[in-house]
């Protein structure tokens, strides 16, 4: 969309003398957002009752809206990550929203019949999707951008450095808790000559990761975590732990506690986020992660309780900022061959999602941590690979 098309509206048409305009504009220029200005991060209203909307139903509302193409924003992305350093989101409080925040906080979401809920409606939208937005080895997770250029090497890195972490040796059996496409499996076979038990809730996943895995040692299951008991010289788990949930945090660290073997080491890769009382983004768990919530350190700390020592904790959100503009860049690119079969809503929504998350790692509003456990501790210390 033009700059031109962009500014093309007019405060007026939007009831700019109103109370909620006005109460708006004041919230908005605390983060130095305009609305209908000049800026390419400035909110540009379509249609009228955007603002309605906003403060009647919070992000749900907000992001809607942006669905339906009531509003634009040149930079999606720099909205987003100036409205949450601002901490905006926490200024606005929705009685409708409760229900959400009680049952996200009450209730296990992330049930035996419920985990698989996420893999039908996120992870299963399509290899062909999937391989046209992320890199070859479709690693959909943060890239490691402190040398790579590109991409593919971003990921390739962080596959590498999670390899070095487990001081991964040949012939040592690993398990991937939430395998996705099989990109660390095929690395560390490949690299490091090890052999790799993967699971996951996507059979989509499942399907992809076989076919593109022969002459490997690699097993795919599609199996939920809980199931798991048998013993590995280390774990892995890049991505998964956002499905878990805090009702579950306590069981699936016994999983790992008891499938790991005395003298092995466990890598939590995990977004986070920074308050432990937070609730799941409504918009976020009602269209692309249903069911989903981010951990915080202390709730990862009590997990893990007496049963692993952590031995090392990494933070490189900031490189998720650039593997989602990235993802962006290929999924725009890549949009005319699948327009006609997801539709123009979907895209919007995609393209929302992915900018979203973008603003909100730069914003340094949510995180990316890599743990490193073992069950007693490595004699004499444990020496980080970066």
């Amino acid at each position: 969309m033009s700059s031109s098309a962009l500014h093309s509206s007019s405060p007026d048409t939007f009831f700019s003398n109103s109370r909620l305009y006005d109460t708006a504009s004041s919230l908005l220029a605390t983060a130095g957002i305009a609305i209908n200005g000049n800026a390419p991060w400035d909110i540009q209203l379509r249609q009228q009752g955007v603002l309605e909307r906003v403060f009647d139903q919070g992000n749900v509302g907000l992001g809607e809206a942006y669905m339906d193409g009531a509003w634009e924003a040149e930079r999606l992305d720099e909205f987003f990550c100036r409205l949450l350093r601002a901490r905006l989101d926490q200024q606005v409080k929705h009685v409708r929203l409760l229900a959400h925040a009680l049952s996200a906080k009450l209730l296990n979401l992330q049930t035996r019949r419920r985990a698989w809920q996420v893999g039908k409606v996120h992870y299963d939208l399509g290899n062909e999707f999937y391989a046209a937005m992320l890199d070859p080895r479709m690693t959909y997770t943060c890239g490691y951008w402190k040398g790579a250029k590109t991409l593919t090497a971003a990921q390739e890195d962080k596959l590498d450095l999670i390899c070095r972490k487990l001081d991964l040796r040949p012939g040592m059996k690993v398990l991937d808790i939430g395998c996705g496409w099989g990109s660390f499996m095929r690395f560390a076979a490949e690299y490091y000559q090890v052999s790799c038990v993967g699971v996951t809730i996507s059979r989509e996943q499942a399907q992809w990761g076989r076919e593109h895995s022969l002459g490997l040692p690699l097993e795919y299951r599609l199996q939920d975590y809980r199931e798991l008991d048998e013993r590995f010289d280390r774990i892995v788990s890049v991505g998964m732990f956002e499905h878990v949930g805090h009702k579950n945090y306590r069981t699936y660290m016994e999983v790992a506690h008891r499938c790991l073997k005395q003298d092995g080491l466990f890598l939590l890769h995990t977004i986070g986020k920074n308050v432990r009382a937070s609730v799941p983004d409504p918009w976020i768990d009602k269209y692309i992660f249903p069911n989903g919530a981010l951990p915080s350190i202390g709730q990862v700390g009590d997990a893990v309780d007496g049963l692993f020592v952590t031995e090392d904790l990494h933070n490189f959100g900031a490189d998720y900022d650039k593997t989602l503009m990235a993802w962006c860049r290929n999924f725009e690119a890549a949009w005319p061959r699948f327009s006609a079969q997801l539709g123009e809503r979907f895209y919007r929504m995609w393209r929302y999602y992915l900018l979203s998350c973008a603003g909100a790692f730069r914003a340094r509003d949510i995180q990316l941590w890599q743990w490193v456990f073992s069950r007693q501790g490595i004699t004499g210390g444990y020496r980080r690979l970066s």
